[in-house]
């Protein structure tokens, strides 16, 4: 899939300028007290640069080249990688205290690659470390199948919630917010 990261980026640009709080994901990962974030699948850098903005230390990841270029233009002080997170050789050579993999980044993945994308979010991660990701359910990718790719890897659900607010995950809803630890 080619993206327009220009034309993505515009659409919350938008929201904000409405009044819509466009930040949720960003409150969440802090709510977690990291120093190190790693946003993998990072789009165009919202997550990524608002964290900045709160004094976390970010990394952006993303495989697109237009999202990677527009996230370089709205937060040229960051460091923006353009890698395939479904690639056993993606290695940043860094561990982070949380991944966070926001707005579908399993669902955007070719299908049957996600245990390859689990797999590379957990091998950044440090020692107590959580991987963080929200995404629809319904679509194809659920919840048994991205819990058993976390268990393989070592990481354990510690947290569940059906919104980046923390509303309660409960059955039938469709979409979920799940942070693992890693041992």
């Amino acid at each position: 899939m080619a993206w327009d990261g220009d034309r993505y980026q515009q659409r919350f640009d938008d929201l904000a300028r409405s009044g819509v709080d466009v930040h949720g994901e960003a409150a969440f990962v802090v709510a977690l007290g990291p120093a190190h974030v790693l946003d993998a699948g990072c789009g165009t850098g919202r997550v990524a640069v608002e964290l900045a903005r709160r004094g976390i230390d970010v990394v952006g990841v993303d495989a697109d080249g237009s999202m990677i270029a527009t996230a370089r233009r709205v937060g040229p002080a960051l460091t923006w990688v353009e890698a395939d997170l479904t690639s056993p050789s993606w290695d940043l050579g860094r561990h982070f205290d949380v991944v966070v993999m926001a707005g579908n980044v399993p669902l955007f993945t070719p299908d049957g690659t996600q245990a390859a994308l689990v797999a590379g979010c957990a091998r950044h991660l440090e020692p107590g470390g959580c991987l963080v990701a929200g995404f629809q359910l319904g679509r194809g990718y659920g919840l048994d199948d991205y819990d058993a790719h976390c268990r393989v890897v070592g990481l354990t659900l510690s947290e569940r919630y059906a919104t980046w607010d923390r509303d309660p995950f409960g059955p039938g809803g469709d979409y979920a917010v799940s942070v693992h630890r890693l041992a």
